[in-house]
């Protein structure tokens, strides 16, 4: 149950959800109360301008990209990539399909190939809300590691957690596994630049040395207003900014969520 709301709730407070959510409050008051009712228009309105806002989703997402310094990373015991990333190989998909944050399991697969750790662990599950036993046979984890052995990573480097469906999850399986294998000393730890703040927390507090990875930078130093052209641009709604805005916003819920679970 705690899975099934921690999705569902947070949608009301995401910019999409909750702009929805006032439009309701508008319909409802529209003949009785139309004051309410164009306020609430008004901030539905402001609310979808704003998430969809390139100069608002940048500060949002680089307030979380920015808390982890690029450093050079040192060898480790083994190199952690956490899902989030992959879409089965269901028909008709001839093969596994990357999402935007399919950089991880790439980004895995590169560090091993520069001899950063000599195993690859890929953590990562599937939800399924309807028990569909064919989508939950295609674990995240299973995707990563087809992608990262056509990259050349050995089958035998590879171990797997096909069972964690949050990043809490994530963490908790991974210390068996390195356990359980004998893994000793500082892990590297992929996962978008993003989601990194939390997820080093997280493993952090299981007692995991880990050394942050970040990948799939959703803003560069580059993206920056250089003209009024560019200003302006930047003001008017985008559906891509509106989906960074949504990340970092889930991001800064799931700190505060994390937070109460005493996760963190």
């Amino acid at each position: 149950m705690f899975l099934f709301l921690s999705k569902l709730l947070p949608l009301f407070v995401y910019p999409l959800g909750l702009t929805c959510l006032l439009l309701v409050v508008a319909l409802v008051c529209f003949w009785k109360r139309p004051r309410v009712a164009a306020t609430a228009i008004f901030l539905a309105l402001l609310v979808l301008v704003m998430g969809s806002n390139h100069l608002v989703a940048r500060a949002l997402v680089r307030s979380l990209e920015s808390r982890v310094p690029v450093v050079e990373l040192p060898q480790t015991a083994a190199i952690v990539v956490l899902g989030g990333g992959t879409k089965p190989a269901l028909p008709p998909r001839p093969w596994v399909d990357l999402s935007e944050e399919g950089d991880r399991a790439l980004y895995g697969a590169r560090l091993y190939q520069q001899g950063k750790a000599p195993l690859l662990i890929l953590s990562g599950g599937r939800i399924s809300w309807s028990g569909d036993a064919v989508w939950k046979s295609h674990p995240e984890s299973q995707d990563m590691a087809e992608i990262v052995q056509a990259m050349g990573v050995p089958k035998q480097a590879i171990l797997q957690d096909p069972d964690s469906l949050n990043t809490h999850e994530n963490a908790v399986n991974v210390k068996r596994i390195i356990e359980a294998k004998g893994v000793q000393g500082q892990v590297l730890l992929v996962t978008s630049a993003f989601h990194m703040p939390r997820s080093l927390l997280i493993f952090k507090h299981q007692g995991i040395d880990a050394v942050p990875a970040p990948t799939d930078f959703l803003f560069t130093n580059r993206d920056r207003e250089q003209n009024f052209q560019d200003y302006l641009l930047a003001l008017l709604p985008d559906a891509d900014q509106l989906q960074r805005s949504t990340k970092a916003l889930k991001e800064y819920v799931g700190l505060v969520i994390y937070r109460l679970r005493g996760w963190l």
